[in-house]
């Protein structure tokens, strides 16, 4: 069987569907009536019961971990959302949803509207940034972004952001009250309260799984997620951030295209008739197909859940779907033959499709896997071998079992990686904890000296090529929601970098070149999923002067409505992870958290409209340290002094603890901004003649 081809369909067929839906959903609540049942927060009047929408992408469900004594307390701990008169009415019900999904979700509190990310100003709100909060919010629990809406998760299969509907009531009614003279709390979605602070503060700052260090197992995370406690915000998920897959796709293109010109042998460099093989169609995995036709190459990528494909499809980012691997095989000769850049999605399990590959000689120039192996026994990685639906049901009855099919299969995963590779495969690990839990399954993933035998893209690529010189994941979002908004923002970028690029010196002029390409190439990808949003890589002077250009453009009414800053928490100074952002940190450090713990204390104080920090984010709970920020433009002197310092920090903050860390381009890149910024300091290394350090014969 064989679906065929997105090529077939326009655009505006691709997105009738849910356009109606979004029109139907209008239609039924005016805007006067959005407000109202915002501003209602949890209601004293019980909501009908709802059942969960059957079309929906769900959640798997959650393994059963609590004992009888802790599941009264996870049920003790919800209850206390709700007025008492519903108690007795809810307790069952709250204990059915416990049983069935190893969660307490609180469909019944799932507001009647549509959620998504209105313009500013249907928002009801007393304070412009935390209006700007609530669109964003907002987008992360659009059906048409998020994974399993439903369960308000936005991506990685347990990146959330609230544990239930309440906290999504309570958090939305509080944004709406507020003033610029208070600041939400929240700690791992619960909106803790309103706290007296002043407009120099940020109006929410955010915590997600923050837990003492010794108790940050991953069962832990389950019996504290159970009892409604804490939360995985993933990264961009719980702090507001995310931008559906376009969020990932700038770095994935640059990571690909990068690939192909420094590691692949012979050849110019391009990727024209080149074969990247990898997994996942998710929130961040979808990214890939996408990233890999802009730089022109052949994607051929796996997913076993057939809605996430259906999406993905539907959306224009993934061209063509096959389930049968013969016909995909021919597909990919063609392509080859004809130097096409095209995606092709197997509808199946990675480990079948590269043991295909392996056995029928199909030559792979690159490969990599985007499993959400952060999260490996609760649905981020399916086991070859038995069929999908069996695979959600033995993860909560048959916890153990599972586990062992996982770890087969990932053994089954790297011989085939290992065997692709001896072909003349090169091969990155996405810091998605592939490589450390091969390893803990007992895959062949180590060297002799008992490092890993593959490199991370952090290691191999993005970290000398990018992060070290503060180039990373900027992004902006219009809060009008209107596309020609974007398209202007886009013009102004360009024209930014187009000066930067032009006076730049040698070490990186090549990015300032590929992210201009990039950002004047963006609107005709059609990338936009929710929000209207996009994506650039900049440094730290690249981001000020766009983020200055903008809140002039604002001011000017060149731009209708306030912009919101952010990036990634996937950048230069925002994520402590050693297996992913801070993989090439070479000192002995990598496994320290001070960069990310200080990075968002120096946001919250330069002026952030919101600031976050998580445990936990693309490699999993208790590997990571990692935080980020949004930032609301409003075309005022105000907003102009708050990025100029905010903005300078969060970059910069990275590229000092790097070049301590004795890495030369970040040496060169924070020599370069002392000279241009006389209050900076920082400590620089006294690089060690290595000769000393030998004994002597």
């Amino acid at each position: 069987m064989c679906f065929i081809t997105a090529s077939s369909l326009s655009w505006q067929e691709r997105d009738f569907c849910t356009f109606r839906t979004l029109i139907e959903a209008a239609a039924k609540m005016n805007r006067e009536e959005f407000k109202s049942a915002v501003l209602e927060g949890i209601p004293e009047q019980l909501p009908p019961r709802q059942e969960r929408d059957p079309e929906q992408n769900h959640a798997p469900r959650r393994k059963d971990i609590l004992t009888p004594a802790e599941k009264k307390l996870a049920l003790r701990n919800a209850l206390r959302y709700i007025p008492k008169q519903h108690h007795a009415v809810l307790v069952g019900e709250f204990a059915e949803e416990l049983e069935r999904h190893g969660r307490i979700y609180m469909y019944r509190y799932k507001p009647s509207y549509a959620i998504s990310a209105r313009s500013l100003d249907e928002f009801p709100h007393r304070s412009r940034q935390a209006g700007a909060i609530m669109l964003m919010l907002s987008n992360n629990l659009d059906q048409a972004v998020a994974q399993h809406p439903d369960e308000l998760i936005t991506y990685g299969g347990n990146g959330a952001v609230f544990q239930n509907w309440a906290q999504y009531r309570l958090c939305m009614k509080y944004l709406a009250e507020m003033n610029d003279e208070q600041t939400l709390v929240l700690y791992s979605g619960h909106p803790m309260g309103l706290f007296p602070s002043h407009r120099e503060a940020p109006r929410v700052v955010v915590s997600n799984g923050m837990v003492i260090p010794n108790y940050s197992g991953q069962d832990q995370y389950e019996q504290m997620n159970a009892l409604g406690v804490s939360q995985y915000g993933q990264m961009t998920a719980g702090s507001f951030m995310y931008i559906g897959p376009q969020g990932i796709v700038h770095g994935t293109t640059i990571t690909v295209m990068n690939a192909g010109r420094f590691k692949l042998k012979g050849g110019d460099g391009s990727l024209k008739g080149k074969v990247f093989v990898t997994s996942g169609l998710g929130g961040m995995s979808g990214a890939q197909p996408k990233a890999t036709v802009i730089a022109g190459g052949i994607c051929v990528v796996a997913e076993v859940n057939p809605r996430a494909t259906a999406t993905r499809f539907s959306q224009g980012w993934v061209d063509e779907v096959f389930t049968d691997l013969d016909l995909l095989s021919e597909r990919i000769k063609k392509a080859r033959k004809e130097k096409e850049a095209v995606s092709l999605a197997f509808q199946g399990n990675i480990v079948d499709l590269l043991e295909y590959m392996l056995e029928k000689n199909i030559p792979v120039e690159l490969g990599s896997d985007q499993t959400s192996l952060h999260n490996p026994f609760a649905g981020g990685y399916y086991p070859a071998g038995i069929e999908f639906e069996e695979a959600n049901r033995m993860m909560a009855e048959e916890p153990g079992p599972f586990k062992e099919l996982v770890y087969k299969s990932l053994r089954r995963h790297v011989k085939a990686v290992n065997g692709l590779v001896e072909q003349g495969m090169y091969f990155w690990d996405y810091g998605n904890a592939f490589l450390l839990e091969a390893g803990r399954a007992g895959a062949d993933v180590f060297q002799a000296d008992g490092s890993y035998r593959y490199q991370s893209y952090v290691q191999a690529i993005m970290g000398p090529l990018f992060f070290d010189y503060g180039f990373g994941p900027f992004r902006w979002v219009c809060t009008s929601s209107d596309p020609r908004d974007l398209t202007v923002s886009d013009r102004i970028a360009a024209e930014v970098l187009e000066q930067l690029a032009a006076e730049a010196p040698d070490d990186i002029r090549g990015q300032l070149e590929d992210n201009l390409h990039w950002i004047r190439e963006a609107e005709g990808h059609q990338m936009v999923v929710g929000s209207q949003a996009r994506i650039l890589y900049a440094d730290s002077q690249g981001r000020i002067a766009i983020a200055k250009a903008f809140n002039r453009a604002i001011r000017e009414g060149e731009i209708s409505t306030p912009i919101v800053l952010g990036r990634d928490h996937h950048d230069v100074s925002g994520t402590d992870s050693p297996y992913r952002e801070t993989s090439n940190i070479n000192d002995g450090s990598a496994f320290t958290a001070d960069m990310a713990i200080q990075n968002v204390i120096g946001d919250a104080f330069r002026g952030a409209t919101w600031v976050s920090i998580h445990n936990g984010g693309g490699v999993g709970w208790g590997e990571v340290i990692n935080g980020g920020f949004g930032m609301l433009l409003d075309g005022t002197p105000e907003a102009d002094r708050r990025l100029e310092g905010m903005l300078h920090w969060d970059v910069n903050n990275g590229i000092a603890r790097r070049s301590w860390a004795r890495n030369e381009g970040a040496i060169r890149a924070i020599e370069r901004e002392m000279e241009r910024s006389p209050l900076l300091k920082v400590t620089l290394p006294n690089l060690v003649d290595e000769g000393l350090l030998e004994p002597d014969d």
